[in-house]
């Protein structure tokens, strides 16, 4: 076993780390879209507030670790490094500032609902595209990253499936954003 293997190790199980949160919290936020009364969505809140201690431990085992390895092996000159890094910086800044702010505003909402059927601000906050536009853009951008660092592309390549993977990722956040359909009651047929 040599140190390359151990870091590659490391930068692997960080990545893991970070994107098993990152969906866990995506679920997190289709169970809160879906809950109709605050003792419905307390559980998936507060799960949603436990797993976002993960995201800093998965950035710097990335930014350790992908350093190392580029410091040893690769070049910071090389697309299918500088690529990652950018969209890492990204996933870095817009959890915390965007995706963290709107889910601590969303757990306020919940606290000032009371017991009972969710009322219209709590309601709102369950489908903020601020907070699904984070959330699954980080998502997206995970895809993009592993995908060029595996393809290890030019940077037409890179730039593109870095653009593609934030792209997809806000297409999916709108659908998500959306307030779900309300079930019709069946209609009985006329005798």
């Amino acid at each position: 076993m040599d140190t390359y293997h151990v870091v590659l190790y490391v930068h692997l199980l960080s990545l893991l780390v970070g994107f098993s949160a990152g969906m866990i919290e995506v679920v997190c936020l289709l169970k809160l879209r879906a809950a109709e009364t605050l003792e419905a969505a307390v559980p998936w809140g507060q799960l949603a507030g436990q797993i976002e201690k993960a995201f800093p431990v998965a950035i710097v085992g990335l930014y350790g670790s992908g350093i190392y390895m580029t410091n040893h092996f690769w070049s910071f000159s090389t697309a299918w490094v500088v690529m990652p890094i950018v969209g890492l910086a990204v996933v870095s800044l817009q959890g915390p500032l965007v995706a963290g702010r709107q889910g601590h505003k969303l757990k306020e909402a919940l606290m000032a609902n009371g017991p009972g059927g969710l009322r219209e601000e709590a309601r709102r906050m369950t489908v903020d595209r601020l907070l699904w536009s984070a959330a699954v853009t980080n998502e997206g951008l995970v895809l993009a990253i592993i995908f060029v660092m595996t393809t290890k592309p030019g940077w037409g390549g890179a730039i593109a499936a870095v653009a593609i993977g934030y792209a997809a990722g806000l297409a999916v956040a709108a659908r998500g954003a959306r307030k779900p359909a309300v079930e019709a009651a069946p209609v009985a047929e006329p005798a």
